[in-house]
């Protein structure tokens, strides 16, 4: 099974079945598709926005009229070609796409090729990798478009074998007769692809007749992946110069002058040019560029962050949270406020283009999660019209939100330009950390009210930089009609993303931007990621002010039987309120969002108040319906990882403009020391179709661990990362 993206353009044969062929369904689907928001069906008491329109459902809205132009190709050769407008950026996304073709098929699965299209502009908002949203909203189209290609290969073997074509059968990407004749699906291509009234109903299996959809499956590309077979941008066959840029010390900082006399002579040095963000230095090897990099004598203008560090920008976020509106009459409350540190995305793998400009056109390869408005800001960029740029998404080594945004593109390209011959521009782990995009830093102002042991009513305003939303899911949210609901993106965006799923009487939750010029972006969970964990450990909180245990006051105020299933589940599986030693202790955390629900029990380690250790995980998951099952275990292990990183070590400081961490060796994600010994995973019974999981675990997995450390410690943090390096 290969996952590479096609490198040149790639031609369309007859043998191939274009899913316009399918496009009857599409207006049909659509309208289906406004109906099962539920928004006529919603009609529970003071529901929040997101009750009744979530971000995932704004985004498949907004991908409706081009949701079913989706290509599998049946080659002569009986290989099952799978084309994904999305990112492989480690999620798994091509693995649970080729099952769910399979599936509909009757394909083997070694019989699978997932290939990663290129930027499509005429998909429109169709090809946006984020939130959540990759599997909640190609299950439907990828199983019929599926589907409808079985139906037209069965009509061709029937006319082939002259028999009636409901007599039929497939499996293992071959067509059957009664009597034992066969044919593959390859010898069947061309005819089928003439077949325009199919024999059989081209609909899709009802979900008791699946054998590969829930069927826990390895990934397909993981032995590429282990021995190194997976090909990413730096990996790629093209001729190109390996690039890096000198950038300023400071965020926001620009290039005042320069001297690369020294640099140019130096070996191996093949161009060195400027462009926005700096001085690009290409040559034979990367060691020879950066050496080259490091050679060339430069004076930085500082840029508008140069005033600022952690303390100023804490204060201006803590001045900018509204206050609370008076409480009820006879009424106690609990008030707390939290502290965010920013956040890098910090995937493995750092930001890699490879591009090729040439005087009417150019060529681009790169881990685009928004390719379409990328290859657009691209073609701007260097002065081409925008059908004169082609830009291959190539599989990339982790995002998180990171790759959503494309300036390692631009600048690739801009040096390509300049030079005059193909650039592999890659960005050092130093430029990622201080120059890329991060999760803002933010204050949180929470207050509940209760009176006689119930919650009347809950506050929470969150004060944090603005959220980037340039790559496209602004203009998506727009195009599905979302900002009618608040003046604003960041507005839109946290409304459609804010939930309580607990009985809390009157809840309001909101949003106020600090303007300040940082390059913020999408980071796991969005704004969930530190509001709903917030709202996770006010939860303990109040039952703490009102002498219940944790567990039983969830129990007790969720709203939901998804919820509640969960977290019970955790609560029996982790032997919630065992007896521990002191200065260990459980905690519990649940969140919902995606059309999902997830539950996390933490045992955590704070017998070395320095070192805190979660030593044990227990999760339970419920995405509706898991399409590989193993591939879902990974993703909630995986989250739990970062939510004890980020609640414990990790985050950025900022010290007059700049970040102070650039690598790993400072920017304190957990070591393989300091993760869990033992994560116990269930997945729950399938209640529907599936919603979205990779960015689902992240805000009840902090939360987990904060009210562990909270339990063992005696102390609830307020500020985190919690243990912060000097």
């Amino acid at each position: 099974m290969a996952t590479e993206a096609p490198t040149g353009a790639h031609a369309f044969s007859r043998r191939r079945f274009l899913t316009y062929v399918v496009a009857a369904p599409v207006l049909t689907m659509a309208v289906k598709a406004v109906d099962d928001l539920g928004w006529a069906s919603s009609a529970a008491a003071s529901p929040t926005p997101s009750d009744l329109v979530d971000l995932s459902d704004a985004l498949n809205l907004a991908a409706a009229p081009t949701a079913y132009l989706l290509i599998i190709e049946i080659t002569a050769a009986n290989r099952v070609v799978v084309h994904v407008p999305r990112a492989e950026v480690g999620q798994g996304i091509s693995t649970a796409m080729g099952m769910v073709a399979a599936e509909e098929l009757d394909a083997g699965l070694e019989t699978l090729d997932v290939v990663l299209d290129d930027a499509r502009p005429e998909l429109l908002w169709n090809q946006l990798t984020g939130g959540s949203n990759s599997v909640h909203s190609l299950y439907a189209p990828m199983r019929t478009v599926a589907a409808a290609a079985r139906a037209r290969l069965v009509t061709a073997a029937a006319q082939r074998f002259k028999v009636d074509a409901s007599t039929l059968t497939t499996r293992d990407t071959k067509v059957f007769t009664r009597d034992g004749r066969s044919a593959t699906y390859g010898s069947l291509s061309a005819a089928a692809a003439k077949v325009t009234v199919p024999a059989v109903s081209p609909a899709p299996k009802d979900p008791s007749q699946f054998s590969v959809i829930g069927t826990p499956t390895t990934r397909l590309d993981a032995r590429d992946i282990v021995t190194g077979a997976a090909k990413y941008a730096l990996d790629l066959p093209v001729a190109a110069a390996p690039t890096v840029v000198a950038r300023p010390p400071t965020i926001g900082g620009s290039v005042g002058s320069y001297d690369a006399t020294a640099a140019r002579v130096m070996p191996g040095v093949l161009g060195i040019a400027q462009i926005p963000s700096g001085i690009a230095v290409a040559a034979q090897t990367f060691d020879q560029a950066q050496a080259a990099r490091d050679a060339i004598r430069i004076t930085w203008n500082l840029g508008p962050n140069a005033a600022l560090s952690d303390a100023q920008i804490t204060a201006k976020l803590r001045a900018a949270a509204p206050p609370f509106v008076a409480p009820p009459l006879g009424s106690l409350s609990v008030t707390r406020e939290f502290d965010f540190a920013f956040a890098p995305h910090a995937p493995l793998e750092v930001h890699t283009c490879v591009a090729d400009v040439r005087a009417t056109s150019a060529e681009l390869w790169y881990g685009a999660k928004s390719p379409i408005v990328a290859s657009q800001a691209v073609a701007a960029a260097i002065g081409l019209p925008a059908d004169k740029v082609t830009l291959h998404v190539v599989r990339a080594g982790g995002s998180f939100g990171h790759r959503l945004f494309f300036e390692p593109a631009i600048e690739a390209a801009q040096i390509s330009k300049a030079l005059r011959r193909p650039v592999r521009l890659m960005w050092t782990r130093n430029d990622d950390m201080r120059h890329g995009r991060m999760r803002p830093a933010s204050h949180h102002k929470v207050r509940a009210t209760t009176l006689l042991g119930r919650v009347l009513t809950y506050e929470h305003r969150h004060a944090t930089l603005p959220v980037d939303f340039s790559h496209g899911l602004g203009e998506a949210l727009t195009a599905a009609g979302m900002n009618i609901l608040s003046p604003g993106v960041t507005q839109t965006v946290f409304a459609l993303t804010q939930n309580m799923p607990y009985d809390f009487g009157a809840v309001t939750q909101t949003l106020t931007d600090v303007p300040l010029a940082f390059p913020t972006g999408s980071w796991r969970s969005i704004y969930s990621g530190q509001a709903a964990m917030a709202n996770e450990v006010m939860v303990d909180e109040i039952a703490r002010s009102l002498h219940v245990d944790p567990l039983a006051f969830r129990r007790k105020t969720l709203m939901d039987a998804r919820s509640l299933a969960v977290m019970n589940q955790v609560a029996r599986i982790g032997q919630w309120g065992r007896s521990m030693a002191p200065g260990t202790a459980q905690g519990i955390a649940i969140h919902k969002e995606y059309k999902s629900v997830v539950a996390y029990l933490v045992e955590i380690d704070c017998r070395d108040v320095g070192a805190p250790r979660v030593m044990k995980g227990v999760c339970a998951v419920d995405v509706g319906r898991a399409v590989n099952p193993r591939g879902l275990e990974a993703q909630v292990q995986g989250v739990l990882t970062d939510g004890l990183s980020m609640t414990l070590y990790a985050g950025l400081h900022v010290d007059n403009g700049a970040v102070r961490e650039g690598s790993y060796s400072d920017y304190h994600f957990a070591r393989m020391n300091q993760s869990p010994l033992e994560i116990d995973v269930t997945v729950m019974p399938p209640t529907g179709d599936p919603g979205g999981a990779g960015e689902l675990g992240f805000p009840a997995a902090a939360a987990a661990v904060a009210n562990a450390y909270a339990r063992a410690t005696g102390s609830t943090p307020f500020s985190f990362p919690i243990v912060r390096s000097a």
